[in-house]
């Protein structure tokens, strides 16, 4: 018996996050992207669940971080079905790719550590668990995500793990703004470092760190938003689909944003 259907709008709120018209868009964008013509990789076999419901489905797991049986039960589906569906649908509400940006317009990037079960990429990190760390960009006059790195290890900086993820290619030609982590990546603009005589740093200084952390805090409230979808907390599937699942989130992110 399926408990969760998006037929009754009531249940989209508090299991996506999303209005009902933002869901209704988001569900337009898996039809354009050829989400409806997707069978159950068996010839002949359809899904038992419409479009809508297999996009509530992905949305609600993402939200509620609830185990395949859960989630399966709650739409009237096995777990192997619940899976398949994710493992189909997810890669589809990814963030598109990005227009082409003026040259004067500034990303932020910061990274945050995602709690990952899966050890083949995941590693201890500061936080006490084993984590991948997971790059972010948003835009600074919009706050919206505009780029999503390739997770890495928790145990490696940012420094290091802005390279390595990519998101310095996508980001390339590009003012980026970043906290003190990033040091060693000169097209980064990081605030001034104390001296090292211990002398104060002049005013002038002082100031322009003082808008600097102003202006990036909007990166770390955009990752306190996007780990209200509960997956990001504690990631229990294989890393390999961690990438389209946090650019899934930052998707549903900006349309929160935008509508």
């Amino acid at each position: 018996m399926q408990v969760i259907s998006a037929a009754r709008q009531k249940w989209i709120l508090p299991f996506t996050g999303l209005t009902p018209a933002q869901f209704r868009r988001l569900v337009r964008l898996v039809a354009e992207r050829d989400g409806d013509g997707i069978a159950d990789g068996r010839p002949g076999r359809q899904w038992a669940l419409d479009l809508p419901d297999r996009v509530l489905l992905v949305a609600a797991y993402w939200r509620t971080n609830l185990t395949m049986r859960q989630i399966g039960q709650l739409f009237g589906v096995s777990h192997s079905a619940a899976h398949r569906v994710i493992d189909t649908l997810g890669p589809l509400l990814v963030l598109a790719p990005g227009r082409r940006r003026p040259v004067d317009q500034i990303a932020i990037v910061d990274g945050t550590l995602i709690p990952t079960r899966d050890h083949r990429l995941a590693a201890p990190s500061k936080n006490y668990r084993n984590s991948t760390n997971l790059q972010v960009a948003i835009d600074a006059s919009t706050r919206l995500v505009i780029a999503v790195g390739d997770p890495q290890p928790g145990n490696r900086n940012d420094t290091i793990v802005y390279r390595t993820s990519g998101i310095d290619q996508t980001l390339a030609g590009r003012p980026v703004m970043a906290d003190g982590g990033y040091r060693g990546n000169p097209a980064v603009i990081i605030p001034y470092r104390k001296n090292r005589d211990g002398s104060p740093l002049p005013a002038w200084k002082q100031d322009l760190n003082a808008q600097h952390r102003t202006v990036r805090a909007q990166v770390e409230h955009t990752l306190a938003r996007m780990k209200n979808w509960k997956i990001l907390r504690d990631y229990r599937r294989a890393a390999r689909t961690l990438t389209a699942a946090a650019s899934g989130i930052a998707n549903l992110h900006n349309i929160v944003l935008t509508w």
